[in-house]
């Protein structure tokens, strides 16, 4: 039948052929994706070591309390220590994690839980979002952390300028590494997620950047009414320690009741 055509008539349906071939590879490609998600989810019935990632300059002193509780309480926890002074790049910290993690699981553990800790919390949200942490992690618990950035970190950056340290920027509202993190999937499939937070926070403002959408999100006073807890403090309170504990557990996730309050 080509051959009957003239030359222009053709080439035109040649090129309108082609391009519905194209389609036709796109849409057969997309499927196959779907039905094969690289996303393998980890069993949630078996925890494995818990991960324990430090705020903004890397201090591990504020987790070290809940390390020993959750050691005590029989299970395996370690502190991942930021590269240099844990003002660096968030993405780099990141790829520090997930080295910690992928050694843990090559040693034969299941999967790991993942405790991040302020800027910690945003941390492993990077590892788990862009470095392949999403198949590693059983459970994210997020404390206090700027997941929509500080305002105490936005005036700091619009104050000194370059002097602010790059954590410190990419911790601003307004940041091209929040902006992108937050653009898709707060929570993305894999883990389970809970994200704490105390209403008293002055470091992280408002204290509702330490909510994320998809994940069982609450803060410390829904639970306990009335208790007084500073940014500083919630990771070594008894009633948040509680509360982590049951979050890495094997049930479901769910804001706890007041038991938790001691």
């Amino acid at each position: 039948m080509l051959r009957t055509l003239a030359p222009a008539r053709r080439r035109f349906f040649l090129a309108v052929a082609g391009l519905a071939a194209l389609v036709l590879v796109t849409v057969a490609t997309a499927v196959v994706v779907n039905r094969d998600p690289q996303v393998r989810a980890a069993p949630q019935d078996e925890p494995g070591p818990v991960l324990l990632v430090p705020g903004y300059g890397g201090n591990t002193t504020s987790l070290e309390v809940l390390t020993e509780a959750l050691r005590s309480s029989g299970r395996q926890a370690q502190i991942v220590r930021p590269p240099g002074d844990g003002t660096g790049d968030l993405v780099q910290q990141a790829r520090r994690v997930g080295d910690v993690a992928e050694q843990l699981v090559a040693e034969g553990a299941p999967s790991v839980d993942v405790v991040g800790y302020s800027a910690g919390g945003v941390v492993v949200r990077l590892w788990v979002d862009q470095l392949g942490g999403a198949s590693l992690a059983r459970r994210v618990v997020t404390l206090a952390s700027p997941h929509h950035g500080s305002e105490v970190a936005g005036l700091a950056a619009d104050l000194t300028g370059d002097s602010c340290p790059e954590a410190c920027q990419q911790l601003a509202p307004s940041s091209d590494l929040l902006r992108d993190l937050n653009a898709g999937d707060e929570t993305p499939d894999g883990p389970r997620w809970v994200a704490i937070w105390t209403t008293d926070d002055k470091t992280v403002v408002p204290p509702t950047s330490g909510s994320l959408a998809g994940a069982t999100a609450f803060s410390v006073q829904s639970v306990c009414p009335g208790l007084q807890v500073s940014h500083a403090d919630v990771p070594r309170t008894e009633a948040v320690i509680a509360i982590v504990r049951d979050a890495l557990g094997t049930e479901r996730p769910g804001v706890p009741d007041e038991d938790a309050c001691g």
